[in-house]
């Protein structure tokens, strides 16, 4: 085998693996979800922002990028400890990719912080997953033993 042969069968597996993972991330992504626009703060005003696909479990949120090869999802939020902090309207350039019907809300979950941005029936779903959590003193108490 001559040095030419291995660097291409190197670069066919390299492509059928990036393949491979851009079919999987298309398969997940077109799974369902709520389209949301979110970006990690801090940034600069209008910078950051990235479109996916937001998908609700029972204890966490996770944020799908369009634009990501990452097997797994590129952000998530614990339904314990999201903090809704602020809520404003798209402002200058942000208009250039979001309506003047888009909410923003500011999220924070420990020491992350996001700036997510909803149209109305995705702020709706996105608050009333939050305010259906189970409150903390509604866990059961191990005994002490």
């Amino acid at each position: 085998m001559t040095i030419g042969m291995i660097v291409l069968v190197i670069l066919v597996v390299l492509l059928a693996g990036a393949v491979a993972a851009f079919l999987y991330r298309l398969r997940k992504l077109r799974g369902g979800g709520t389209a949301a626009i979110l970006r990690v703060l801090p940034n600069n005003a209008g910078n950051g922002w990235r479109h996916g696909i937001i998908r609700y479990g029972e204890n966490n949120l996770v944020f799908y990028k369009l634009s990501s090869l990452r097997l797994g999802p590129d952000s998530r939020i614990t339904r314990r400890g999201v903090e809704v902090r602020e809520r404003r309207k798209p402002e200058g350039n942000e208009y250039d990719i979001m309506t003047e019907d888009i909410v923003i809300l500011e999220l924070a979950d420990g020491t992350d912080v996001f700036e997510v941005a909803f149209d109305t029936g995705a702020l709706t779903a996105f608050l009333s997953w939050v305010e259906s959590r189970p409150s903390n003193r509604s866990q059961r108490r191990r005994p002490n033993t």
